[in-house]
């Protein structure tokens, strides 16, 4: 099973290049307008839409949960300069994590994460997994 996302974006390019990073693959097909990424791990079929406009609403965020630090640790290096924060062992969302954030050329938010443990705190209100880098709240919005 897999799960398929259809993107809007207005650079085809960048976002080729930004998914080949998150994913650590490149593009199954690429035409002029559109480009298909087909991954197993995580099962995704990615679909990139060359558009003129995108509208992404200002909560939204989409992550790839992973086994292992060392495979956050993976994806940083993947990401490089493409990465917005790293977080080690950090208590976000109820939840005990590290994980590295990055936006796509049109601004989506991903994390790839790990959670280490389950907690009962939801995490500092204005910590750095809950707030993003132009200071508006993210995924621990209240």
């Amino acid at each position: 099973m897999k799960t398929h996302l259809s993107f809007a974006t207005t650079n085809l390019d960048r976002s080729i290049a930004f998914y080949t990073a998150l994913l650590g693959a490149a593009p199954t097909k690429k035409l002029a307008d559109c480009a298909l990424f087909v991954v197993e791990m995580p099962g995704l079929e990615l679909a990139l839409d060359l558009r003129d406009r995108v509208d992404i609403g200002a909560d939204a965020h989409y992550g790839v949960c992973v086994e292992t630090v060392a495979e956050v640790e993976r994806a940083i290096a993947r990401l490089g300069g493409l990465a917005t924060s790293v977080e080690r062992e950090t208590t976000c969302c109820y939840a005990n994590q590290t994980k590295v954030w990055a936006a796509d050329p049109d601004g989506r938010r991903w994390e790839v994460y790990t959670v280490h443990a389950e907690t009962d705190e939801r995490g500092e209100a204005n910590g750095a997994c809950c707030v993003e880098d132009g200071g508006e709240r993210s995924c621990c919005a209240a």
